[in-house]
């Protein structure tokens, strides 16, 4: 195909059209490298979600560093172990009591 037929040929003349070119480049920007993309988006999302993680990750330390320094006392940690897993002393008897929260009338 020589040079002179390819300029008559349709489809070289839609793309070469300077508005066609210039439509393209815009629309490749727009999707790709402006900071409103699609992708960046989804991915500010997930950093917001990882944010959230990191923040209440770092609350759980906390608690649980302060737990940590109370149970250095052997009478917290004595109580501790009675009130989360219901350890008892030998001859020893634990009763446990329920109230019900429900309002009857």
């Amino acid at each position: 195909m020589n040079i002179k037929k390819l300029r008559e040929n349709r489809y070289y003349k839609i793309f070469t059209n300077g508005f066609i070119i210039i439509s393209t480049i815009f629309l490749v920007f727009i999707l790709f490298f402006d900071e409103n993309t699609h992708l960046n988006r989804e991915f500010n999302e997930e950093i917001e979600a990882l944010e959230t993680a990191i923040k209440f990750y770092k609350e759980e330390i906390e608690k649980d560093r302060k737990t940590i320094e109370l149970l250095q006392d052997s009478l917290q940690l004595e109580r501790f172990a009675r009130e989360k897993y219901l350890m008892k002393k030998k001859n020893e008897d634990v009763y446990i009591i329920e109230f019900d929260t429900i309002n009857q009338e």
